[in-house]
Order: C-alpha cells, then sequence, then structure tokens
C-alpha cells in the first residue's frame, strides 16, 4: 500500500480548500480550485525524521490525500472517484517565511513546498476504507497538544471537482497523489518536535502517523 511513493509521478496540491484556513492566513476565498506542484522527492515515510531547514520558520498543514488509481484525462466530476484507488494522511510541511517573501515577489511557492521530506505520508487505504471524503475528521499534534481538528465536511471543493479540474489541465497518473487542503490551526514546528497525525472516519482512525522532527543547515541562499 505504499507502491504510490515510487510509482506516482507528482503531488498535486490544493490550496485554500478551507475557507478557515485561508482567512487565517490573511488570503482570500477562492472561487476555483487553485493549486501547485510537489516533487515526489519530498515524501517522508511514518517512521523517518522530518529534517526542515534549521533557518525557516516550517509549517505543518495536515490534508487528505487522494491517490489516483487510474489516468485520469479531463474526466467529468460524474466519472471522477472511479479514477482513486484509495486515500493516504499527508503533511504539507511549508517554510512560511519563505512563503510569504515569494507571494510578495510574485514568485513560485517551489522552494517553500518542496523541501525533501516535506510531505510526510501514511501508506495507502483502499477507497473503500473510507465511506465519504467528505466526512471524515483531521486531527494533528504536535508534542501531544492538538493543532488542528478539522472536517471535510468543511471543503470548498469536492474530491469528484478537484480530480475533474487538476485533469483538464493536466493528466492524473497512476500513483499521483492530490492533497485536498489543511483545516485552520497550521504552526510552527521546530527540532526536536513530535508529530501525530490522524484521520477519522465515523469515530473510527483510519490513517495514523508519527513523526519526530530534525533539523539541518541547507547550504544555499533561501
Amino acid at each position: 500500500m505504499s507502491a504510490f511513493r515510487h510509482t506516482g509521478r507528482k503531488i498535486v496540491a490544493i490550496g485554500r480548500n478551507f475557507a478557515d484556513h485561508a482567512k487565517e492566513l490573511g488570503n482570500a476565498v477562492p472561487t476555483k480550485p487553485m493549486f501547485f506542484l510537489k516533487p515526489t522527492s519530498s515524501y517522508c515515510p511514518v517512521g523517518r525524521a522530518i529534517t526542515i531547514p534549521e533557518q525557516c520558520d516550517v509549517h505543518h498543514e495536515v490534508e487528505l490525500g487522494v491517490v489516483i488509481g487510474k489516468p485520469a484525462s479531463r474526466v467529468r466530476e460524474a466519472d471522477a472517484m472511479a479514477h482513486v484507488a484509495g486515500y493516504t494522511l499527508a503533511i504539507d510541511m511549508t517554510a512560511r517565511d519563505l512563503q510569504d517573501k515569494a507571494k510578495k515577489a510574485g514568485m513560485p511557492w517551489s522552494v517553500a513546498k518542496g523541501f525533501d521530506d516535506f510531505t510526510p505520508v501514511t501508506d495507502m487505504v483502499p477507497a473503500a476504507a473510507i465511506k465519504d471524503p467528505h466526512n471524515v475528521r483531521l486531527w494533528l499534534k504536535v508534542n501531544g497538544a492538538t493543532k488542528q481538528d478539522g472536517t471535510t465536511r468543511d471543503f470548498i471543493f469536492g474530491v469528484p471537482k478537484l480530480i475533474a479540474h487538476v485533469s483538464q489541465i493536466m493528466t492524473l497518473q497512476e500513483g499521483d497523489v492530490i492533497l485536498t487542503g489543511t483545516p485552520k490551526g497550521v504552526g510552527s514546528v521546530k527540532p526536536g518536535d513530535a508529530i501525530e497525525a490522524a484521520i477519522e472516519d465515523d469515530g473510527k482512525t483510519v490513517l495514523h502517523g508519527k513523526w519526530t522532527v530534525a533539523g539541518r543547515k541547507v547550504d544555499a541562499e533561501l
């Protein structure tokens, strides 16, 4: 159930798909899906330390990840769910200071989002393991304290809409992952922190992961 980390070609990350999260960062609530790409080299499986650049302000963003099971090109919303193989729990780690600087300069977010280990993920569960991806609970704790606790009922755009929209622009391939957005409560982590996150369906934990945070000095101008 971890093959997607090796076979997928891209991570498509949806931005601002929870209104409260958009507002907490001072962003406008979108009227159409917006997304950016992350490299698959940013995957960090459960049990491996999330290594972050020590000179950056790195935030956690817990998300439901949709794993694509067969190619999707220009699909209709009505047909979109047939392309879903399963789901993963993901954390979209973000160097917030670099993202803010890039936004102000009108530059891409690739550096802020693309460091190695900046997409911690669990293994995948099959699509049938989650009855309704629009009705699951997402939570994340740092050092045992709850920082994010939300529900996908608050999605602005549902999974079929996201798949249909992205597939009109680029083909989604087997193993690709769509990160569907994060609820409010994002915040900083630092080396030595312990992160725990889960996705629950009807009170039952279906995806769960724990990671520690380590630091490294990035020998590049950021």
